[in-house]
């Protein structure tokens, strides 16, 4: 199992986040009928026809009335969407219904417990080819054939479908981290952190905090920002400190590499007009140029333009103007609830 993978298994072995999960990206009306006081993590592993045993998948069981339904989180963490994976989900329910009866969780007799197969995708491109249903897999057939051909749909999730927006609209801990999966500066990642260390303050939320930070001072961080060293954490508040130190850094080291590029590039171009003047000329017209650049990079970053001011030495109206001149528009800010009101039920998103 990938260190990706493992980060994601760790998060969502908590009750918690299953029940966000449903509750606001499942989006059907029987899921108000589940009693998610009752979720239980169902320990097992099963071993695939190749001799793989599935450790990275995460399942859940839940009563709905006095009956148990089983949820199935396949955690997939790729590239490129899998055009076969309805043949994988019912290989693995398969595996996991002999499991029932191999332990006698069922008996003879007794009604097998429905389960919700869910995909949890993240992957920077859409997944939109693959059949969602085993059946749209399966060519034409001769007449009364199709009686006796599978059928089994499995719950697609998958992250780059939603908005920053819309997710920034969910109060919860699942949207949450969907976000932190699409954030690149540091700026924006704090404040979503911000929202987590208010949202996860009670003692008995120390197990899912500790999760949140193994994942994003091992996964997130490092894959965001290669250069910088990323400490060992133990609390969610070490991760946003360190994050303010790493801007302040960067600010400096940013001034001071922009400032001694603009010299080289000025006194390069000065010495080509072989006088003294055009040596101070150049320098001037390189300093410029790499602060135009820089400017433009910091705003298309997310970087707010009283900051680009302060690490270029610009004034906020020459700031404002570079970014007008290039045609470089605002980024609208993201909403940041100060405390997390009651959920609502968002309205259905199209697939």
């Amino acid at each position: 199992m990938g260190e990706t993978d493992k980060g994601y298994k760790l998060i969502f072995s908590h009750a918690q986040m299953v029940e966000e999960l449903l509750r606001d990206f499942v989006r059907e009306d029987w899921v108000g009928l589940l009693d998610f006081s009752t979720l239980e993590k169902y320990n097992s592993s099963f071993v695939s026809d190749d001799l793989k045993e599935r450790f990275d998948d995460v399942i859940w069981s839940v009563r709905w009335g006095t009956r148990q339904l089983y949820v199935y989180i396949l955690l997939e963490f790729q590239s490129e969407e899998d055009y076969f994976m309805s043949v994988r989900i019912m290989t693995y329910l398969g595996l996991l219904y002999q499991d029932l009866i191999r332990t006698r969780k069922i008996k003879e007799g007794a009604f097998l417990p429905p389960v919700l197969p869910i995909v949890l995708y993240n992957g920077e491109r859409r997944w939109l080819k693959a059949p969602l249903d085993i059946n749209d897999l399966i060519g034409p057939s001769p007449r009364g054939l199709e009686h006796y051909l599978p059928r089994l749909r499995y719950l697609l999730i998958d992250e780059m479908k939603y908005a920053d927006e819309e997710l920034s609209s969910i109060n919860s801990l699942v949207a949450s981290l969907f976000r932190l999966e699409r954030q690149q500066t540091p700026e924006k990642i704090r404040e979503i952190l911000k929202l987590l260390i208010d949202w996860l303050k009670e003692p008995g939320q120390q197990s899912i905090r500790r999760a949140f930070t193994v994942w994003l001072g091992r996964l997130i961080l490092p894959n965001r920002y290669p250069n910088s060293p990323v400490p060992e954490f133990n609390d969610l508040q070490e991760v946003n400190t360190m994050l303010a130190e790493t801007i302040k850094n960067w600010h400096i080291q940013w001034k001071e590499e922009g400032l001694k590029e603009g010299l080289e590039e000025g006194k390069k171009e000065g010495i080509k007009e072989g006088i003294k003047e055009g040596i101070k000329e150049g320098i001037k017209e390189g300093i410029e140029k790499k602060q135009v650049e820089a400017a433009i990079n910091m705003h298309q970053k997310g970087f707010p333009t009283e900051t680009i001011a302060e690490v270029l030495d610009l004034t906020i109206e020459k700031a404002e103007e570079i970014i007008a001149r290039n045609q470089v528009s605002e980024k609208p800010a993201t909403y940041a609830p100060t405390s997390r009101p009651v959920k609502k039920k968002p309205t259905k998103t199209r697939q």
